[in-house]
């Protein structure tokens, strides 16, 4: 009688990323490098005016040309880049810190804390996301971090809503009941067996709101309530465009076009993420 042959370990199936979330994280990828290293590969220091270049056309000197103090405009979209990025990071990542924790002692705990949350997160929904920042930065004043909550404040219902809901079907599993009969308090099951569970939604949301925030400060750039002068801004960039689109359409275009690329690429790789979050959306999206 010959041996059973020994059971052999099936390997994993390894999936290349869709050809979508390549390109957005090349798009955002790229953009945040260039922000980083701003400094190095800029050729020309933002704010450096030149009255001999103004509104110069698209050249070797100057790749994307000048705008109307002369000032080198690729130079300019690279240091934008920083404003992009932090405002569009650091809002989304106040609005998660914030909602998430509002969304975990709403949906757990229930009750009185649950209704007091929620009506708050209702009455913040009620104003449109722009409208509220924009009320924000004019009551307080234009500034980089002024920006960054009013944008997080418009985003925390968001978060908020989202984690509620997760935690409020993830808490009747089997695993979490056993965790509460052992004797685990409520900051350990809601930190160790609840909140591993509701993250990948929540990572999903949150790449598509970096491209949502980053689309709010260009707004509020542009309507003069961004970041001020001398420091760059795209929004601030395609302001000046829009004063100049017949004399030098290309300040519009390619502050536009970054615009476009930065956000395209987070809603790509917002939209891989919420797939993979949840696979159903993938089966049905083929």
């Amino acid at each position: 009688m010959t041996d059973a042959p020994a059971p052999t370990a099936t390997p994993r199936s390894f999936a290349l990323p869709r050809p979508a979330t390549i390109v957005g994280l090349a798009l955002l990828g790229g953009v945040c490098l260039s922000a980083l290293l701003a400094d190095a590969i800029a050729p020309y220091a933002p704010d450096l005016q030149s009255y001999t270049t103004v509104l110069q056309a698209p050249s070797l000197a100057h790749p994307l040309g000048t705008d109307n103090f002369g000032r080198d405009l690729l130079s300019r979209m690279f240091h934008g880049g920083r404003v992009a990025i932090i405002v569009g990071f650091g809002a989304v990542g106040l609005a998660v810190m914030v909602g998430v924790l509002l969304g975990l002692v709403a949906g757990y705990v229930r009750g009185l804390a649950d209704e007091a949350i929620m009506r708050v997160m209702d009455a913040i929904l009620a104003f449109p996301s722009l409208m509220l920042a924009l009320g924000i930065t004019v009551a307080f004043g234009p500034s980089l971090a002024t920006i960054i909550i009013a944008i997080a404040i418009s985003d925390i219902p968001v978060f908020a809503r989202l984690t509620r809901g997760q935690v409020l079907s993830i808490r009747e599993r089997d695993f979490v009941t056993a965790a509460v009969v052992m004797g685990a308090r409520p900051p350990r099951v809601i930190l160790r067996h609840i909140l591993p569970h509701v993250a990948g939604p929540i990572v999903a949301l949150a790449t598509l709101h970096v491209g949502l925030a980053i689309l709010t400060e260009a707004a509020l750039s542009f309507l003069g309530l961004g970041v001020q002068p001398p420091t760059a801004s795209w929004g601030a960039i395609l302001r000046t465009g829009f004063g100049f689109i017949e004399l030098a359409p290309w300040i519009a275009i390619f502050s536009g076009l970054f615009i476009f690329m930065t956000v395209f690429g987070a809603c790509l790789l917002g939209d891989a993420q919420r797939e993979r979050a949840d696979p159903r959306q993938a089966v049905r999206a083929r």
